[in-house]
This record gives C-alpha cells, structure tokens and sequence, in this order.
C-alpha cells in the first residue's frame, strides 16, 4: 500500500532556530517529504507561549491551502507550542501525523531557574501545563501521535515528563537533549511515523 507523503512542518525549541533541524530537514527531504519551518520570534521565553502558537497558525494558514493536511513535529518548548496549536487552535483538523521529542509536556523543573513567561509556563505546576494536560487524551487521541524520548535528558526533568500516555511513546537512549534532532535512531522513528497509516 502506497502512503501519501504530507507536508511535514518543523517546530523548534527554546533558543532555537530553524537550523536545529538541518539533520531531519535534509533526511526527510531526501526521502521525498516536502519539509517546511519557521522561525518563532523571541526565542528565548520572554513571550508567552500562546503567542508562539499563534505564529506558527499563521504560518500554516499562509503556507498550505485549507484542504490541504500535513504533518506536524515539536521539538522541546515547540512540543508544547505545538500542542497548543492542535487542542486550542483548532489545529487538530489540520494534522495527521503529530511527532513531539522530548518536550516537557509535564513540565520541567529547568523551568524554575528563569522568570520569563514562557518559561514560567514550562513549570510543572503552571496554568499552561494544566490547561493542556486536562483534555490532552480527548484531543490528542483524534490523531496519530508518537512520543519520543531519552531517558538522559537533562533538559526535561524529570525526562519521562514527555510522556501522556497516548499514541506511541519510542524510548531512544540518545545522552543529550540536543542531540535528539540529529541521532540516526530518532531518524528512523521519525521517518516510521511518518509513514503510519491513517485510518
């Protein structure tokens, strides 16, 4: 059976930029997926991350015609930024496939070192993090998702804060955070979701 390849759209991370994903734009290209990202401005938590969401909407409104549905992969704070877009932005009638590496999707305890907004709303105990996680299986399950993660991370502590409990969750030892969005395993996982089927 032939599987349609979506656009797949690429979300990166606090203090990031599109060139975190270099490694995955240029494989998943190479393999014959259209790949697609933004740059979320600022980057480094002084917005809230709703606003985030909210650029990355009108990204994928501009980009892709309205019956058009794609793919969508979250990486660290853009797990978050992501899943804002899918359970409050309606976004969950765009996506298919949704990817989330190693995002606080729990929380992190980093997040207590800064003040700033965003990353406030990265904590544990945070309005935001509530918020998503108390209808996350409702909306989430209407999608394939996969979850991956390393139990190594140091960013997202505890690391297994990745984990809801829905879709498939791939654990991939991989030792840093950063690391995640160039290891040839999380490659292959990727590229294996990717090619899910959708029912």
């Amino acid at each position: 059976m032939t599987i349609a390849k979506n656009p797949v759209v690429l979300v990166h991370g606090l203090y990031d930029t599109v060139t975190v994903f270099d490694t995955i734009s240029t494989d998943l290209a190479q393999s014959g997926w259209l790949v697609h990202s933004l740059n979320l401005i600022p980057n480094y938590g002084s917005a809230k991350l709703e606003i985030l969401a909210l650029q990355l909407a009108e990204y994928i409104t501009h980009t892709f015609p309205a019956d058009q549905p794609i793919d969508i992969i979250g990486f660290s704070m853009g797990g978050l930024i992501t899943r804002y877009y899918l359970q409050r932005l309606e976004g969950i009638k765009k996506v298919q496939r949704y990817i989330n590496i190693s995002a606080p999707n729990r929380g992190t305890t980093i997040a207590y070192s800064l003040p700033l907004p965003g990353i406030v709303q990265m904590r544990p105990d945070s309005d935001f993090i509530k918020d998503l996680n108390q209808d996350c299986q409702h909306r989430l399950n209407q999608i394939k998702c996969t979850f991956i993660w390393t139990p190594y991370d140091l960013m997202i502590v505890p690391a297994s804060s990745t984990l809801l409990g829905i879709g498939r969750e791939i654990q991939i030892p991989v030792i840093l955070h950063a690391w995640m969005v160039k290891d040839q395993r999380v490659l292959k996982a990727i590229k294996e979701a990717l090619l899910e089927p959708i029912m």
